[in-house]
């Protein structure tokens, strides 16, 4: 199991797009993915669970992978905030 924490950079934060990027990116995995925001806790792969953590710029986010494949999903799910999801 990885943890790791990661800071949304981006200036929308995570509204529908970025949730939709994400959810996407996470599905390619087999990994469970989950990220945690002030202690609530959602699937990854559910775009409709990422878009209630309403993590606005500057938020924190406990990203967690578990599974056979979890070094590269959290990988590229860290390289995926670091682009800012393409926004900017």
């Amino acid at each position: 199991m990885i943890r790791k924490e990661i800071v949304v950079i981006n200036e929308q934060g995570l509204h529908a797009r970025p949730c939709g990027m994400l959810s996407n990116l996470a599905m390619r995995f087999e990994s469970e993915i989950k990220i945690i925001k002030d202690g609530y806790e959602v699937n990854a792969k559910s775009v409709m669970g990422l878009l209630t953590l309403a993590a606005s710029k500057g938020s924190k986010i406990i990203l967690i992978a578990n599974g056979r494949d979890e070094k590269e999903a959290t990988w590229e799910i860290e390289k995926l905030f670091e682009s800012k999801f393409d926004e900017e």
